[in-house]
């Protein structure tokens, strides 16, 4: 994949485009050359350039015209032009900015400023093409939350409905109770790691760091998720130090890493198999926990942007996304100072190991 930035230089000489050639020579840019305005709006869609170097004066479509055709295209309207020109009357530059020009520079081109010009401009275009990433992963983060909260008020409804109407034996109105039990602690969950999130991320949240029990941390997880594990055929196992040892972490917090990792090795791992929590003290201080699954395991490309806020790894077969626990787990641990990894559980499955500071 290409990442120099890509430049259109639109002008009718061609002496012109070898002086901004020289001029941009050491730059790492991806030069294009358009001799006319015609020509140069018949290729924007295949150059899908970053900037625009526009002449002012050319025969047929001059470069005003040529500005605005490409400003009245809601495409094209965030790819900055720098008009050059030899005109010097303030009216004349007044006009160029009017058409949607972004900028412009004067005719004999200086080398100092024209480098100066275009990687202003070119700056303003990558942070806008940074932000509409970020809006897109917004909203796809929007539509999975919509999704994992839609998914859970059914699941409430339904078991409710069949509680109302319909003569059940004990045993399977226990069932039912269950259910709704567990998806109101999901969605519980999910909003109370949503708001944590925010605050971590705005740095409003000071950790209350107390002395732990990771023996009886990690257990208070396992037995709140036994149920779970239970209904999908699931064993859980837990390899934990002896009790009576002591970490220094926000538990409240870190009992959350805990609740959203378990989730998730539940989630993907499938029935007849085991999910284990591992916990031991480390030497140096802090402690080590780790969550292995027998699931379809996290290909080496989704591992990379797994813990990111935003992003929904749609690459895995038949899981539609990871949901927002990871990004949390990401965020929560780097907030104690620690780091959280991922690698493979062989024969099958991922193994998370998270890194506490003493």
């Amino acid at each position: 994949m290409n990442t120099q930035p890509s430049i259109l230089v639109i002008d009718d000489e061609p002496d012109n485009f070898d002086v901004v050639e020289t001029l941009l020579n050491n730059e790492n840019y991806e030069l294009h050359y358009a001799s006319s305005g015609q020509q140069a709006l018949n290729r924007l869609n295949s150059l899908q350039p970053d900037l625009i170097l526009l002449d002012v004066m050319m025969p047929g479509l001059d470069g005003m015209e040529v500005c605005q055709r490409i400003k009245a295209d809601p495409q094209w309207q965030i790819v900055p032009i720098i008009m050059v020109t030899a005109l010097t009357a303030k009216e004349d530059l007044a006009r160029c900015l009017a058409t949607g020009a972004d900028d412009f520079i004067s005719k004999p081109i200086n080398g100092v400023e024209l480098r100066a010009r275009v990687n202003s401009m070119l700056r303003i275009k990558q942070q806008y093409d940074s932000l509409q990433v970020l809006l897109q992963l917004r909203e796809d983060m929007a539509n999975m939350i919509v999704h994992d909260l839609r998914n859970s008020l059914t699941s409430i409804v339904l078991a409710a409905e069949i509680l109302r109407f319909y003569d059940l034996s004990p045993e399977q109105q226990r069932g039912k109770a269950d259910q709704i039990l567990f998806a109101g602690q999901q969605l519980q969950s999910l909003i109370n790691s949503l708001l944590i999130m925010a605050k971590l991320e705005s740095g409003k949240m000071l950790l209350n760091y107390t002395e732990v029990d990771l023996y009886l941390l990690c257990m208070s997880a396992l037995a709140d998720f036994e149920a779970i594990a239970t209904q999908k055929n699931l064993l859980l196992i837990g390899e934990l130090p002896e009790p009576g040892g002591i970490v220094k972490v926000d538990a409240t917090i870190f009992r959350r890493v805990l609740d959203n990792l378990l989730s998730n090795a539940i989630k993907f791992s499938p029935s007849n198999s085991q999910v284990t929590l591992r916990g031991e003290y480390l030497a140096a201080g802090g402690a080590k926990v780790q969550v292995a699954d027998a699931g379809p395991g996290i290909p080496e490309d989704v591992r990379k942007i797994i813990f990111d806020k935003y992003e929904v790894a749609s690459r895995i077969p038949n899981v539609s996304q990871i949901g927002l626990g990871l990004a949390f787990c990401k965020m929560a641990v780097e907030a104690h100072s620690g780091t959280i990894t991922i690698e493979d559980n062989y024969p099958t499955g991922s193994i998370f190991t998270v890194f506490t500071q003493k």
